[in-house]
């Protein structure tokens, strides 16, 4: 299939053919808008008008028939990627596994290609057009329009290909289809205690204090209470935290209250946590229903691999551990840099103190920011946004974070003889795209997102997470 001609076909779910579990489907009306409204253009330039117009409702200029044409050409375009997406996770787990791609198209392969959608001004409701052009929100989503729906072009280098990909891997169905074969989110509780050498290994000095004063304790009485019949991993009772903290103290690890123990215990079950099966990591284990032990997975393959599947796990280990890293360092980096700026500056030297309790009620209470200026005494939003800006610091964060990566990426390519210092150009720009897509991916689209979504945001970005963890060190410092 030409790269254009993926604009009026679709990928479809299809029950004729058994065997591959799919089929494309040519969509005329999408063929009949590349060909009318954009002949002869190039890929790139198709793309930008198809989105372009697609985003473009209330415009005086577009009726929702055309938005729903463009539509159709993207929806059209981005179902490859998806079905790409399916067929990469069920590589990952060769072997008896007992699922195959094809089981997992129904979750996200579900776009029928006929029906009109449209989205809403602000992007958060599909819309289904009648044939008399109303509006209203569909009952059903289709995954190839909430793909569209939280793609940014302006705000990311990521192309629309590597998005559709990315999103389809941490779909929510999908992910809970994958947690019926062991695939699954443990509590915070059970991945602390279920933690391996190798991923202590990659913790600070401090948190891995954290992981062996809690093993000490709770795996002490959690072997007790399996003898006692129980088989879930409940939370600390004040007793074992009072344990704990005493441990600690004696370990030069000060923690004042098992309120404070609690957050960052959680705080390293969540570093625990990117330890999933989109990190490409080891075996992944289920808890025996009979004796609460954990158990490596009978369904995952015991093959040994070859050299070259060894050394590339390694390295995309390496590419988690260094964003991770570079993630944190970055972050205290750029509070302490912005700071320092406003502790120079004549204009907002009186409010740099005010700077970090700023950010704290930004991430940590969720307050807006111009509530934030009311509380601290500002006189403007446009002040508070001008002292606080969390999305500069964002994209400072951004900026240095991937530096950093690329710096440690090249280092260890050099390493292992992979490239030369300095890297040819090509090289360098290729590595570049990858790192900005990935790091975008893993962590800062999701995060410039909240901060666009205004009042509804969540804020529970693993870079929210961090930074909030952050600020609070800084707090108690």
């Amino acid at each position: 299939m030409s790269a254009t001609s993926r604009y009026w076909h679709i990928c479809r779910i299809s029950l004729k053919s058994q065997r591959a579990g799919y089929e494309y489907s040519l969509v005329p009306i999408a063929e009949k808008f590349c060909q009318q409204k954009i002949p002869g253009s190039q890929t790139r330039e198709m793309q930008a008008f198809l989105l372009s117009y697609f985003y473009s409702f209330n415009s005086p200029k577009v009726d929702v028939a055309t938005l729903a044409e463009a539509g159709f050409c993207l929806r059209c375009y981005i179902s490859e990627p998806i079905l790409k997406a399916c067929k990469k996770i069920d590589s990952l787990f060769i072997g008896d596994k007992s699922f195959t791609y094809r089981d997992l198209l129904p979750f996200v392969l579900n776009d029928d290609g006929k029906t009109p959608i449209i989205l809403d001004s602000d992007r958060k409701t599909q819309l289904l057009v009648d044939a008399n052009g109303e509006t209203k929100t569909s009952t059903f989503k289709f995954f190839t329009v909430e793909v569209l729906r939280t793609y940014n072009a302006d705000a990311s280098s990521m192309s629309l290909d590597n998005w559709a990909y990315l999103q389809t891997k941490q779909n929510t169905e999908l992910k809970d289809f994958l947690s019926e074969f062991g695939f699954q989110h443990f509590s915070d509780w059970a991945l602390m205690n279920r933690v391996r050498p190798k991923q202590i290994q990659r913790l600070s000095v401090r948190d891995r204090h954290l992981v062996e004063v809690f093993h000490s304790v709770y795996r002490r009485d959690r072997q007790n209470h399996r003898q006692a019949g129980a088989k879930r991993c409940p939370d600390p009772n004040n007793t074992q935290l009072q344990e704990m903290l005493k441990s600690l103290h004696q370990r030069g690890v000060v923690i004042n209250t098992p309120i404070e123990l609690t957050k960052e215990l959680k705080h390293v079950a969540t570093q625990l946590r990117q330890y999933d099966i989109w990190s490409y990591r080891e075996p992944l284990e289920i808890q025996d229903p009979d004796t609460g032990n954990y158990i490596t997975r009978v369904d995952l393959p015991n093959d040994s691999q070859d050299e070259l599947d060894v050394e590339r796990r390694e390295m995309i280990e390496f590419l988690h551990e260094q964003l991770k890293t570079a993630l944190v360092e970055s972050i205290e980096q750029q509070i302490s840099h912005r700071l320092s700026e406003l502790q120079k500056s004549r204009k907002y030297a009186t409010f740099a103190d005010q700077f970090i309790p700023g950010l704290q009620l930004y991430y940590c209470q969720q307050m807006s920011l111009k509530d934030v200026g009311t509380k601290l005494g500002m006189s403007s939003w446009d002040q508070t946004r001008r002292i606080l800006n969390p999305g500069e610091l964002l994209s400072n964060v951004r900026t240095r974070t991937i530096q950093q990566v690329i710096e440690k990426i090249l280092a260890e390519a050099h390493s292992k003889g992979l490239t030369e210092i300095p890297p040819k150009i090509e090289y360098l720009k290729t590595v570049v795209e990858q790192i900005e897509a990935f790091a975008d991916a893993e962590i800062f689209q999701e995060a410039a997102e909240e901060i666009r979504a205004g009042k509804s945001r969540s804020l529970d970005s693993l870079y929210a997470q961090e930074l909030r963890f952050s600020l609070n060190n800084q707090k108690s410092a």
